[in-house]
């Protein structure tokens, strides 16, 4: 079991809430989690101990929305989702943490801005993306990338999601479908890479409960919240995170 202080404890267990709401619709949490967990483990370490929590995030989010997917979409893109993984493998096998975490700070960063002008553009954003073979083959290796270098392809996927103008419900439906599919692909590599062990299993299994009640409350709670307000917040607390892992 790893030794962590009192403080540790709580950003670990609000972290596992978050993932619960990741997965019952805020996808933008899943950046602020990948952003804080690094202030109590090192990077490469904190990956191998967010990737569990985030498949019993999609467990549940695919019991939710066993129904609410779109096969075809997932299908097309998985060659190059593939692809990507390798890609992100050969690299999580040649840096450390210190030169992991300005990687993964860019990227959040990107994802963000991406984020945000998907929200600024509206239908425009659709317009200006070319719904052909070329625009899935690079969502499809950038989502295998962003992944598998720091469980961070919520973003991607949102943007390719939005593009094929899925309904709120069929949207989260096949993502969470995605998510559980490539996060399954992705434990063996990261098993080989020793950023899943035997010690960093034994500490997921603690946090199981708290990311089901996330999981339920977000169910239960988020209509309540002002969606907007809530991103923006999630967003900014993102964006600081990752100015701090390429600048510290």
């Amino acid at each position: 079991m790893f030794e962590l202080s009192l403080l540790q404890w709580l950003i670990v267990i609000l972290s596992a809430i978050f993932i619960g709401f990741t997965k019952t619709g805020v996808s933008s949490l899943g950046i602020l989690v990948v952003t804080i967990l690094m202030y109590v483990f090192p990077a490469k370490e904190s990956v191998g101990i967010l990737l569990p929590l985030l498949i019993v995030g999609d467990i549940f989010a695919v019991i939710y929305y066993r129904r609410s997917v779109v096969w075809n979409y997932l299908i097309s893109l998985i060659p190059w989702v593939l692809i990507g993984i390798l890609i992100g493998y050969f690299v999580l096998d040649q840096v450390n943490s210190d030169q992991l975490k300005p990687i993964i700070g860019a990227l959040v960063l990107a994802l963000i801005i991406l984020h945000v002008s998907r929200e600024r553009l509206g239908e425009r954003f659709n317009q200006m993306l070319p719904k052909s073979l070329g625009f899935t083959l690079l969502m499809g290796v950038l989502a295998g990338f962003t992944t598998m270098i720091g469980n961070a392809a919520g973003g991607v996927m949102a943007v390719y999601l939005l593009v094929k103008g899925l309904p709120k419900r069929e949207f989260i439906g096949t993502g969470a479908w995605f998510f559980l599919f490539v996060n399954l692909i992705k434990v063996p590599f990261y098993i080989s890479l020793g950023l899943i062990t035997f010690e960093s299993i034994s500490f997921n299994l603690w946090l199981v409960p708290t990311i089901i009640v996330g999981a339920f409350i977000g169910v239960k709670v988020l209509p309540l919240i002002p969606q907007k307000t809530f991103q923006i917040l999630i967003l900014a607390f993102a964006a600081i995170g990752a100015l701090r892992l390429l600048f510290v």
